[in-house]
């Protein structure tokens, strides 16, 4: 048996609100928001006491979905450092591919995203770049250049 898709990405959040923002303006559609919280979501995460408020946002082809979650208990813990460079172990970045690069770039810049290194060409292919949105998420930007 195989799998059948990639369902969806979780990110771990403080500010909901913010977080839901930059990504509708990357182009993302909120699917929904719930509260979780009871017995079956304690087994499932191996935690106590879980209450956390979820949303989902959805790529516009419809196939892609970011989780975001706040929780307010148990409360949520850091990693160290926050920030860490791209080449920290686990997951590094969600990539997307974009159409006009420069233009989604400025709308997240606004949002106070920040470029982490430089838009890079990778050879007759793509324009790339690496942003760091809210709470340090790291998303990479793909144009389509061919």
């Amino acid at each position: 048996m195989t799998i059948k898709r990639m369902d969806n990405v979780l990110i771990v959040v403080e500010d909901l609100d913010g977080s839901i923002a930059f990504f509708v303006e990357l182009g993302m559609e909120l699917e929904g928001r719930t509260t979780v919280e009871g017995e079956s979501v304690d087994r499932l995460i191996a935690l106590e006491g879980v209450r956390a408020d979820i949303a989902v946002l959805r790529t516009p082809d419809g196939h892609g979905r970011v989780e975001l979650t706040t929780f307010h208990s148990p409360k949520a813990i850091s990693r160290e450092p926050r920030y860490a460079p791209t080449n920290a172990l686990g997951i590094g970045r969600i990539m997307f591919a974009v159409d006009g690069l420069d233009d989604v770039l400025a709308r997240l810049r606004a949002r106070g995203a920040e470029l982490v290194g430089e838009v890079a060409r990778y050879g007759d292919t793509y324009r790339l770049c690496y942003v760091r949105g809210p709470e340090g998420i790291i998303v990479g930007l793909a144009e389509d250049v061919s």
